[in-house]
C-alpha cells in the first residue's frame, strides 16, 4: 500500500514546472563556463563576445520564463506570442552565436550526440523547426499547453531547442554541406521568415477566435479575442522583419570578414613557406580561430588543426 501522496504530472503547479525548466538552463550554464575555463587554461580561450552572447541568450530565456511576464502570457495571446518569439527566435540565436566546436567537443565525443550533427543540415533543421512551430499553434495543442503546466514547460523547451537547431546551419559550429555558403544562408533565412510569416498572417487576418482560454485576460485588459490574436500576428511580423534585416546584415559582413581573413592567412602561409590546406584555413576562420592559426603560421608551427578547436 502506497501511503505517499501522488500528483499527476499534468497537474504539477506552475512553480514546480518553472523549477524543472530552470534545471536544464542551470546545467547549460555550468557546462558552458566550465568548458570555457578549461579551454582558457589550455591556451584556447573562447572569444569573450561568444561567452557574452551565450550568457545573454540564457538571460533572455530566464527573463520571459521566470519574471512577471510569464503571468501576463497567461492572460493575452500578445504576451504569449512575445514570450515564444523571445525564446524560440532571439534567445536561441544568441545561444548559437555563443557556441564553438571546442565548447561542444566533449558532447560530440559521445557517439550518440556525434551522430546528431546531421540535425544541423539545413534540409533537416528547417523542416523540424517549421513542424514544431505550427504544431504548438494548432488550437487544440495551444489550449492543451495553456491548461497543463508540464506540457507548457515542454512547449517552451522545444521552442528553444528547435530555435537553436534552426539557427545552427547559419551561425553554428557544426558542419554543413559544402555548397551551403553565404548566398544559400541568406536564402535559408529568408525561407525561415517566410514560413513564420504564414503563421503571422493567419493570426492577423483570421476572423475566427483560435484560442479560447483568454476570456478573463481580455476582460481585464479591455481587448477582444480577435484584436488580441491579430495584434499577436502583427508582433510576429514586425519581429521577423527586424530580425531578418539584422541577420542578413550580420551574414553579409561576416562573410566579407571571413573571406578577407581567409585570403590573408593563405598569403601569410605562402610568404612563410608553410604548407597548409585551404579547407583547413576555412575551418579555422569559420570557427573564429583565425588569429590562433595566424600565430602558428608565424611561428612556423601549423601542425595542430586550429579549425577543430
Amino acid at each position: 500500500m502506497n501511503l505517499l501522496p501522488t500528483v499527476p504530472l499534468a497537474e504539477l503547479s506552475p512553480a514546480v514546472v518553472a523549477m524543472l525548466e530552470l534545471i536544464p538552463l542551470t546545467v547549460a550554464v555550468v557546462f558552458y563556463w566550465h568548458r570555457a575555463m578549461t579551454l582558457s587554461w589550455a591556451g584556447r580561450p573562447v572569444p569573450v563576445w561568444r561567452q557574452v552572447s551565450f550568457g545573454f541568450g540564457l538571460f533572455l530565456a530566464c527573463l520571459v520564463l521566470f519574471s512577471p511576464w510569464g503571468y501576463l502570457a497567461e492572460e493575452l495571446v500578445i504576451a504569449h506570442m512575445f514570450e515564444h518569439l523571445i525564446i524560440g527566435d532571439i534567445a536561441a540565436l544568441f545561444l548559437v552565436l555563443g557556441l564553438t566546436r571546442s565548447i561542444l567537443q566533449p558532447i560530440l565525443a559521445i557517439r550518440f550526440f556525434d551522430r546528431l550533427q546531421v540535425l544541423a543540415n539545413p534540409f533537416v533543421a528547417l523542416p523540424l523547426w517549421a513542424i514544431n512551430l505550427f504544431f504548438w499553434h494548432i488550437p487544440v495543442m495551444y489550449d492543451a499547453a495553456y491548461g497543463g503546466a508540464l506540457l507548457h514547460g515542454l512547449e517552451h523547451g522545444l521552442f528553444l531547442f528547435f530555435g537553436c537547431l534552426m539557427w545552427m546551419p547559419v551561425f553554428g559550429p557544426l558542419p554543413t554541406p559544402k555548397w551551403f555558403g553565404p548566398g544559400w544562408k541568406v536564402v535559408y533565412v529568408v525561407v525561415v521568415r517566410f514560413i513564420a510569416a504564414i503563421l503571422g498572417n493567419i493570426l492577423m487576418w483570421t476572423q475566427v477566435t483560435l484560442y479560447e482560454n483568454y476570456n478573463e485576460g481580455h476582460i481585464k485588459w479591455g481587448i477582444s479575442a480577435i484584436q488580441d490574436q491579430s495584434t499577436a500576428g502583427v508582433i510576429m511580423m514586425v519581429e521577423g522583419t527586424f530580425l531578418i534585416l539584422g541577420v542578413l546584415a550580420w551574414t553579409f559582413f561576416e562573410a566579407a570578414k571571413q573571406s578577407t581573413q581567409k585570403q590573408d592567412l593563405m598569403d601569410l602561409a605562402y610568404d612563410h613557406g608553410v604548407e597548409i590546406d585551404e579547407a583547413r584555413i576555412e575551418r579555422a576562420v569559420k570557427a573564429g580561430h583565425g588569429d590562433l592559426l595566424e600565430k602558428r603560421i608565424l611561428a612556423g608551427d601549423a601542425g595542430a588543426d586550429a579549425g577543430s578547436q
